[in-house]
């Protein structure tokens, strides 16, 4: 499995466990802010450590990855839907 394959693998099971939340009646809301922050505290474990905390500079570098990554998902979306309103 390639890096691309993987990434995909992984996003798709954590689409998985939300859908699975949310199926046990929690809100959306709840379940995108709670993967939100468990995304954070990956970020800053990935970035620092256990013991360690981002500082500024390293929260703009993380909010600049997820910023990218969001503006990307929506490029893609929006090509899907035009791709749809075509069939």
């Amino acid at each position: 499995m390639n890096d691309q394959e993987k990434h995909k693998y992984c996003t798709n099971k954590f689409i998985e466990l939300a859908n699975a939340l949310k199926k046990e009646n929690i809100d959306s809301v709840m379940v995108s802010g709670s993967l939100m922050t468990a995304s954070c505290i990956y970020a800053t474990y990935v970035a620092a450590g256990n013991n360690g905390a981002l500082e500024p500079s390293g929260i703009d570098k993380v909010v600049q990855v997820y910023r990218r990554t969001l503006k990307h998902h929506q490029v893609v979306k929006k090509a899907q839907l035009q791709e749809q309103a075509k069939n």
